[in-house]
């Protein structure tokens, strides 16, 4: 039978049975050309067989991590860099993901050799940038290629501690005929890299934009292939920035790093609930919520604003808190606690640019509506900690000890739990149990 032609888009690697000027599987225009499908081939390839090793025979000294010397940044990786790892760092334009690797690479740089390799910027505007961050750039040499196989000669040769990429939708392979970016191409040239790190010993850090139209060649293409994969969270209107851990083959993925973004870099927050109520303004609509991020307890203030609506529908908005996590609280609320939200526009503010995904914050963001609708505060020193369900019950979180200490060495008198919530020991801190977020109502501001 005749073999069939094909076409194949060189971008996202679609086929088609006929030619199109546009791809409409990634929507890029050009990139579908005439191609031959694979042949079959059901025959057994006869291959050498490969040398194994067992464990025992494996040093210790092979696997030992490499301390950064960024508390924070050490935090995430579970203590250092594991030698021979491939890391993948994400993140928004723009949101200080060159800034940081700088400043690991002039850690790093201080006990061995470091490979920055740039497809973006040139060696003079690179040190210009790290002359600001750390005046001593140490042991870090400057590469200004994009071609992965010049790239990988250049690892074998000088044989770095860790290598830098910058980012990987620059790089390219010449052995695929597709432009830099593409799908095809970061998927290649990560290969590459996985490759050489396993065989050198070298950390490879790889840089990966987020761009807001979610592009095809995204970092969410090569989670799978990398050994750690962070994401630098934050919001360019506030000077905070969350390294999040979402893969870690090496270590816990539930550690999370706060930095502060200044003009010399990235500068560690070492206490994130102080300075995350440093400048709270106490009043109505005002609430304080004990979340984890890790096995770390932060105390971020959330503030809500409840408004006579002008127009027909009200409007209901989150900065820090899910969209869908409020319409549900709102809706708790109107129904299990009789609140009157019909007619009201309610705005929810988690501050400093903190989101909050845990569902301990749903007490906080339920009083915090309630004193905005009433016009009564909750407490100044008081702390809500809890999950809201569907009933209008309150209901137990995890790691209650952690978060009541952390309420305690900041100076709260007063927190609001679940009566199930389990406690061992005992607390110098006020604490009062309520089934529901009625009761809750009824005994906070007595309605």
């Amino acid at each position: 039978m005749a073999i069939k032609t094909v076409f194949l888009c060189s971008n996202c690697d679609a086929q088609f049975s006929k030619w199109q000027g546009r791809c409409p599987e990634c929507g890029k225009w050009g990139t579908v050309a005439e191609s031959a499908p694979p042949t079959e081939d059901r025959r057994v390839v006869q291959g050498k067989p490969g040398v194994s090793i067992a464990f025992s025979e494996v040093s210790g000294t092979q696997s030992q991590r490499m301390p950064i010397g960024i508390g924070e940044v050490d935090r995430v990786f579970g203590g250092g860099i594991v030698p021979g790892s491939l890391i993948l760092l994400g993140g928004d334009p723009g949101i200080g993901k060159s800034t940081l690797v700088l400043q690991i690479a002039a850690a790093v740089a201080s006990k061995g050799e470091v490979l920055y390799v740039s497809g973006e910027e040139s060696a003079a505007q690179v040190k210009m940038r790290l002359d600001r961050l750390s005046p001593h750039g140490g042991k870090i040499r400057f590469l200004g290629d994009t071609n992965v196989e010049t790239i990988i000669a250049t690892i074998d040769h000088e044989e770095p501690q860790m290598v830098i990429i910058d980012s990987i939708q620059t790089m390219y392979w010449p052995h695929i005929p597709s432009e830099s970016g593409s799908i095809n191409q970061v998927r290649a040239t990560t290969v590459k890299f996985l490759e050489a790190a396993k065989r050198t010993g070298s950390a490879i850090i790889l840089i990966g934009h987020v761009t807001k139209e979610g592009s095809v060649a995204g970092p969410k293409t090569l989670e799978h292939l990398v050994d750690t994969v962070l994401y630098l969270e934050g919001d360019q209107y506030h000077a905070y920035r969350i390294l999040r851990s979402v893969k870690n083959r090496f270590g816990s993925t539930n550690e999370v790093g706060v930095f502060d973004m200044r003009d010399t870099g990235l500068v560690e927050v070492k206490n994130p609930s102080e300075v995350f109520l440093a400048e709270r303004q106490f009043g109505p609509g005002s609430c304080v919520a004990a979340i984890m991020e890790g096995s770390r307890p932060f105390l971020v203030e959330v503030q809500a604003l409840v408004n006579q609506t002008v127009f027909g529908m009200p409007r209901r908005t989150g900065s820090g808190i899910e969209f869908n996590r409020l319409q549900l609280l709102l809706a708790v609320l109107a129904k299990r606690a009789g609140l009157k939200l019909a007619t009201q526009d309610v705005f929810v503010n988690v501050v400093g640019g903190i989101r909050v995904g845990e569902p301990a914050a749903d007490f906080a963001v339920c009083l915090a509506i309630t004193s905005a609708m009433l016009g009564t505060t909750v407490g100044k020193d008081l702390v809500a900690i809890g999950e809201v369900g569907l009933g209008g019950e309150l209901r137990s979180v995890s790691q209650m000890e952690l978060r009541l200490m952390e309420v305690e060495k900041l100076g709260f008198k007063h927190a609001v739990i679940a009566t199930q919530a389990k406690l061992h020991g005992t607390q110098k801190i006020d604490v009062m149990r309520v089934a529901t977020l009625a009761d809750a109502v009824k005994e906070l501001f007595g309605r």
